[in-house]
């Protein structure tokens, strides 16, 4: 360290990462970011390593006032999975588009005709964007979470976000204000996940 700005900057990185803890939509309210806070968690997506530079993801934002259309494919999703699913089940897919003020889906871009990097490689990429997110909402004060199910991959889905061939859908990224809070579950040390060569 070159000086004690240079830790304190590193202790309160780390109290951002430690601190951040994934929070469900139901539990995610108003007030949600506004249009400043959130080009500032969507420009932060921007700064994740990127190899070759292809922009191997999108973000692609549903407004409330669009949220019944994600909301019907819930439902249709459902639907297909189990023809059986009665009304109420159907509105309980339907009601899982309108949670959260802030709602975004996350998209790789795997076509081989954006370039030679691997498509690992790409999902990674889009892995440390959606950190850098949830990591902005937090210290941002905002509770932020993913979500995904079998809906994600459905037919509907593909077609409602005009998804092509060679895009895959991650998972979707929410953010507004924890409504209720949860104790904040144990992480696991350094020496549970790293070996020596």
């Amino acid at each position: 360290m070159d000086s004690t700005a240079d830790q304190e900057v590193l202790d309160a990185t780390l109290t951002l990462i430690h601190s951040r803890q994934h929070v469900s939509t139901k539990r995610l309210g108003d007030p949600g970011p506004d249009a400043a806070q959130i080009e500032t968690i969507l420009g932060a997506a921007g700064a994740a390593p990127d190899h070759g530079r292809l922009n191997p993801w999108r973000l692609i934002v549903i407004p409330r006032e669009r949220r019944h259309l994600l909301g019907e494919v819930f439902a249709e999703a459902l639907v297909e999975r189990d023809a059986t699913a009665t009304e109420v089940q159907r509105q309980e897919a339907r009601a899982k588009a309108h949670r959260g003020p802030f709602l975004a889906l996350v998209v790789a871009r795997l076509d081989p005709a954006l370039g030679e990097t691997h498509p690992q490689e790409r999902m990674i990429s889009a892995g440390c964007a959606i950190q850098n997110m949830l990591l902005v909402a937090h210290a941002m004060g905002f509770g932020a979470g993913l979500s995904s199910g079998r809906a994600l991959y459905s037919r509907q889905m593909r077609t409602l976000f005009r998804l092509s061939a060679n895009e895959q859908p991650l998972c979707f990224f929410s953010a507004g204000t924890v409504t209720t809070s949860k104790a904040s579950r144990p992480r696991p040390a350094a020496a549970d996940y790293t070996s020596t060569l």
